[in-house]
C-alpha cells in the first residue's frame, strides 16, 4: 500500500491536478428555502452514491441516490425538499473498490459519528441566540483552561446530578460547595477569579470515548473524528444529532452572559485513525507521507494532517470560520501548531481579521512537534524558530518561561528558578519582556493539562510543603508579570494535584475532575491568585502588547536568585493606573535579602508570604527586606 499511497500523493501534487480540481465553493450538506443540497469533493472517485437513513447508527439505508459529478471533482445531490433530520453517508467507488465514508464537512452526526446528519441549523438555536455575542474585551486577556467533564463532575460542587459532566452544567448558575462554607463554584468562581477567557479542551466530535457508554468514561479528546460537530458524550442525548448542537450553543450563551469569552482547543494536526471521512473520500490526499509512502508521524499519534495541501488548507480555514459563525467561538488554541504550516496559520488569522476585525479572535498554539514531520511543497512549520514568519497576533506557548520558572517539563527532578536553580535569573529577566518578541506572540504560563500540575512538579523537587506553597506563589507572580497573555490551568490556584501522574488523558474521571473542595482548603492561594490577576490588569506596562512594550520594564537589581524591575504604567482607554510606576521583586533564595530601592516612596501592594492578601498600607523608601522565596509588588506614591 505504501507504494500506491506515494503514487497517489505524487499525482495530487502535480500542477495539472491542482489546476483542474482545486475548489473554492461550499461543501457538505446545506438546508435552505429551496430544499437540500449535498456536495462532496472527491476527484478520484469513479462514482458516488448518497445513502439516506432514518437512524444515526443502525439499520439499512432507506434510499440510495447516485450523485452527479460536477466541475472540479465535486459530487452533488440537490432536491427541492427539506431533508433535515435524515442521516447519511456515501458509497464511493475508487479504483474499482467501494469505500463507505461519512461527510468530511458534516455539521451533525449520529452517536459515535458513524453517520453524518442533515440539519437545519436554525432549528438548533436556543432562545436569544441571535442576540448572543462576546463580552467586550477588558484590560488584559486572562485565559483559564478547563475540560467540560472535569468542570462539573465533582459531586460536592453543587451541580445537579443530571448535568454533571455535560454542556448543560455551564447553564446552571450560582452553584456552591455542598458544605457549610457554601463558596461559589462553576462560572461564578471563574468570573470572580478575574478570568476573561475560558479555553475548553477538545469539544469537537472525538473518537476516544463511547458516546453511548457509561457516565464515567473519560478522555481529553485529542482524537478527532468529526471536526465540525460538537462532541456527543457531553450532551444529554448523543443519539439525537440536534441535541449536542443546541446544548453546545446554550453553553456558549451562558459563558458569554457571565462576561467570559470562549476559546476552543482544536487538533487539526492528526486524526484518531485513517478510518475517517477525509481519508475514505480522498485516500492519502489529506495526510503526509514520507518518500517511501509511509505515514508521517510528527504527532506521535500515528499520522499527520497535510495542511500544506490546498484543499486541506481550505478545509481547516472553513472549519475555523464555521465554529466562529455558527457557535460564536472567540478564539482557538492549536494543538501541536508546529505541524501546521506558517502559511495556513497566517491565512487563518487573516480570514478571522477580515471577517471579525483585527485581533478580535485570539489565535495561539503549541510551537513544536512531537517528532519529525514530512511536509511537501517546501512548506515551513509554525514552530518556535519560525515565529518571526507568523502574523504578529498569533501567540505561542512559551516553554522558555515555563521551564525557567519551575524546571524542565519532561525531566521531573530538574528544578527552575523558584525551586532551587538560581542560575535561571537571566532567563526570568528576559521572559518579563517576551524574550525580545512582540508580547502578542507570547502565552505566559507554568502549567496546563499536559505533564505534571504545578503542585505535583513542586512536590517532586521540594519536600517541605510550606516551602512548596511559597514556590507556587512565586511561580504565579513571575509568569503573571511577564508581558504577553496570561494562561492558567484550572485548579493551579488551589494546588490541583493528579497524584503525581503526568499524562492523565485517559485515566479515570475521579483523578482528572476538578476537586472543588480544594478551593476552600486552599482559599488563601485562591485569594492570592485573584489579587494578582487584579493587580496585573491595573499595570498597563505589563498588559501592553505594542512593539515598544519592553521599554516599560527596566531592571534595577539583579544577582543570582534575585531580580527587581521597575514598570512604567501609562494611561490607556481602558485603565487609568493608580500607580504610574511600580516595582516587582523576586527572591528565589531561601535567605532574606535587603534591597536598595530606586528613589521615591512606595506602597507595598503584594507580599507573597503574607497569609491574607489585603493590600498593605506600609510605606517604604530607600531599602526594603524581602523574605526568601517571595515576590513583592510596590506602587510608587
Amino acid at each position: 500500500m505504501s507504494k500506491e499511497a506515494r503514487e497517489l500523493k505524487d499525482y495530487y501534487l502535480t500542477k495539472e491536478f491542482e489546476d483542474k480540481y482545486n475548489y473554492e465553493g461550499s461543501l457538505g450538506a446545506e438546508v435552505c428555502e429551496r430544499g437540500t443540497v449535498i456536495r462532496l469533493w472527491s476527484p478520484i472517485a469513479e462514482s458516488v452514491d448518497l445513502r439516506l437513513y432514518d437512524n444515526g447508527s443502525t439499520g439499512e439505508a432507506e434510499t440510495i441516490i447516485p450523485m452527479k459529478l460536477c466541475e472540479r471533482g465535486v459530487w452533488e445531490y440537490s432536491v427541492n425538499e427539506n431533508l433535515s433530520g435524515k442521516y447519511y453517508d456515501f458509497a464511493l467507488k475508487i479504483k474499482g473498490k467501494v469505500r463507505i465514508s461519512t461527510d468530511p464537512y458534516a455539521k451533525a452526526c449520529g452517536v459515535n459519528g458513524k453517520r453524518s446528519m442533515i440539519i437545519d441549523l436554525n432549528t438548533t438555536n436556543p432562545n436569544g441566540w441571535e442576540e448572543d455575542k462576546a463580552p467586550l474585551k477588558g484590560a488584559e486577556d486572562i485565559i483559564y483552561e478547563l475540560h467540560v467533564k472535569e468542570f462539573s463532575y465533582d459531586e460536592n460542587a453543587g451541580f445537579p446530578e443530571n448535568v454533571r459532566g455535560k454542556y448543560k452544567a455551564f447553564t446552571v448558575d450560582n452553584t456552591t460547595l455542598r458544605n457549610e462554607g457554601k463558596l461559589p463554584t462553576g462560572l461564578n468562581y471563574i468570573k470572580e477569579l478575574g478570568v476573561s477567557h475560558i479555553q475548553l479542551l477538545p469539544v469537537y466530535d472525538f473518537a476516544s470515548v463511547d458516546e453511548a457508554g457509561g457516565k464515567d468514561s473519560f478522555n481529553w479528546g485529542y482524537d478527532p473524528l468529526n471536526y465540525n460537530v460538537p462532541e456527543g458524550s457531553y450532551a444529554s442525548d448523543a443519539a439525537r444529532g440536534e441535541v449536542r448542537i443546541r446544548e453546545f450553543k446554550e453553553m456558549i450563551q451562558a459563558i458569554h452572559k457571565k462576561g467570559l469569552r470562549v476559546i476552543m482547543d482544536v487538533v487539526y494536526n492528526h486524526t484518531f485513525s485513517l478510518d475517517n471521512a477525509l481519508q475514505n473520500s480522498m485516500p492519502y490526499y489529506h495526510y503526509r507521507l514520507d518518500a517511501k509512502g509511509e505515514l508521517s508521524d510528527g504527532s506521535a499519534c500515528g499520522n499527520d494532517i497535510a495542511s500544506e495541501m490546498p484543499m486541506t488548507e481550505k478545509y481547516i480555514i472553513d472549519s475555523v470560520l464555521y465554529w466562529c459563525e455558527e457557535y460564536h467561538i472567540d478564539g482557538f488554541r492549536f494543538d501541536l501548531m508546529g505541524l501546521l504550516t506558517v502559511d495556513l496559520m497566517n491565512k487563518v488569522q487573516k480570514a478571522l481579521d477580515e471577517t471579525y476585525g483585527r485581533g478580535e479572535k485570539l489565535i495561539y498554539g503549541e510551537p513544536w512537534t512531537a517528532a519529525k514531520t514530512y511536509m511537501e511543497k517546501g512548506a515551513k512549520g509554525a514552530v518556535k524558530d519560525n515565529v518571526n514568519l507568523l502574523d504578529e497576533n498569533i501567540g505561542i506557548f512559551s516553554d522558555d518561561i515555563r521551564d525557567s520558572i519551575k524546571g524542565h517539563v519532561f525531566y521531573e527532578e530538574v528544578a527552575g528558578f523558584v525551586n532551587g536553580n538560581l542560575k535561571q535569573t537571566d532567563k526570568i529577566e528576559a521572559g518579563l519582556t517576551s524574550f525580545g518578541l512582540s508580547p502578542n506572540h507570547i502565552i505566559s504560563y507554568v502549567s496546563c493539562h499536559d505533564n505534571h500540575t504545578l503542585w505535583d512538579k513542586l512536590t517532586i523537587t521540594t519536600g517541605d510543603e510550606a516551602e512548596r506553597r511559597k514556590q507556587n506563589k512565586l511561580s504565579a507572580a513571575i509568569y503573571m508579570s511577564c508581558q504577553g497573555r496570561v494562561f492558567i490551568y484550572s485548579g493551579e490556584e488551589y494546588l490541583r494535584t493528579k497524584n503525581g501522574e503526568h499524562n492523565t488523558f485517559n485515566m479515570p474521571i475521579g483523578l482528572n475532575k476538578m476537586d472543588w473542595e480544594l478551593t476552600e482548603k486552599n482559599k488563601d492561594l485562591v485569594s492570592f491568585y485573584k489579587e494578582l490577576i487584579g493587580l496585573r490588569k491595573e499595570m498597563t506596562g505589563l498588559c501592553d502588547k505594542s512593539k515598544t512594550a519592553k521599554e516599560n520594564i527596566t531592571t534595577f537589581v539583579k544577582e543570582e536568585g534575585l531580580l527587581g524591575v521597575k514598570v512604567a504604567n501609562k494611561e490607556t482607554s481602558l485603565v487609568k493606573p493608580v500607580y504610574k510606576e511600580a516595582l516587582i521583586i523576586f527572591n528565589a533564595n531561601k535567605e532574606e535579602k535587603t534591597i536598595t530601592l530606586p528613589e521615591g516612596k512606595y506602597k507595598l501592594l503584594i507580599n507573597t508570604v503574607k497569609k491574607n492578601n489585603e493590600r498593605d498600607d506600609i510605606l517604604v523608601s530607600d531599602k526594603i527586606k524581602i523574605n526568601g522565596i517571595t515576590a513583592l509588588f510596590l506602587g510608587k506614591m
